[in-house]
């Protein structure tokens, strides 16, 4: 069985970085900010995977937004996974080309899924995550939405995972945008919505606001990892706490050692 996963999500948009709230945006600060106040040798040490995603509303700077991963990631020696306006292949080439292990596809299911099978044909279906966003109805049924959120689509939520399956993505990122940014406690019931267990590994996200939050997601057998942008994980030692009490109750989790982590880095700086 692979091991659970906590992955941690970063939003780019015109130049910095933002908070999202049922997917409005706040700008935090900009890289250098970010570089400032939080030391990410230390935070991969107590995640699995990196996502950072361009949620940019005018328009794509991807010189810009490449260039602001580059310097988060310096140092960071974990998968990293970048999305935002992947509308073609050449955006996804020029993703993995730049470092990113994997991509996060949404739109380009709709617009054209024969391109998401190129992708996963040249660089490994492994590489393809298909993000899905779902919000709950007044009447209690749940939405898929597409385009940041702005159109609901035609689509039930098992019918959006098929057709992401079928197009070649070999892992799933289910968002609940009620729960995006409140840090209320993932909604766990959107596993069943989707139809899981599935035929690739789920990843849950919105609303995970402590280690319990992902404590009680990834007991679960059906949810493969949890995905936060809370900045509870930058508040002191917030991720690395969270990953204890993750371990504590029984997760196989991959053990990192931040030191060793900080000596391979300085040992290449060297080199």
């Amino acid at each position: 069985m692979a091991r659970k996963r906590v992955i941690y999500t970063l939003f780019y948009a015109d130049g910095g970085f933002m908070l999202s709230r049922n997917f409005r945006l706040q700008r935090a600060g900009d890289v250098r900010w970010l570089l400032k106040n939080y030391h990410f040798e230390t935070v991969a040490s107590c995640i699995d995977e990196l996502l950072i995603v361009d949620v940019s509303r005018k328009g794509y700077d991807r010189e810009a937004f490449l260039a602001a991963v580059g310097s988060v990631v310096e140092g960071c020696f974990i998968p990293v996974a970048l999305g935002g306006g992947i509308k073609d292949f050449e955006t996804a080439a020029l993703f993995v080309e730049s470092g990113a292990d994997k991509i996060v596809v949404n739109s380009l299911f709709d617009s054209d899924p024969a391109v998401v099978r190129r992708i996963a044909d040249v660089y490994g279906s492994q590489c393809v995550i298909g993000g899905i966003d779902l919000r709950r109805t007044a009447a209690g049924t749940v939405e898929v939405l597409g385009q940041q959120g702005s159109v609901v689509l035609d689509s039930t939520p098992a019918e959006r995972v098929q057709l992401m399956l079928d197009s070649g993505a070999g892992e799933l990122l289910v968002q609940s945008v009620d729960r995006d940014g409140t840090g209320f406690g993932l909604d766990l019931d959107l596993t069943t919505v989707v139809g899981a267990p599935l035929a690739a590994p789920l990843i849950l996200c919105g609303g995970c606001g402590k280690g319990s939050h992902m404590l009680e997601a990834l007991v679960r057998p059906e949810v493969d990892a949890v995905a936060t942008a809370n900045l509870f994980n930058f508040i002191g030692d917030g991720l690395l706490k969270a990953r204890s009490e993750l371990t504590a109750g029984g997760l196989d989790l991959a053990c990192w050692n931040s030191a060793d982590v900080k000596a391979l880095r300085n040992s290449m700086v060297a080199a």
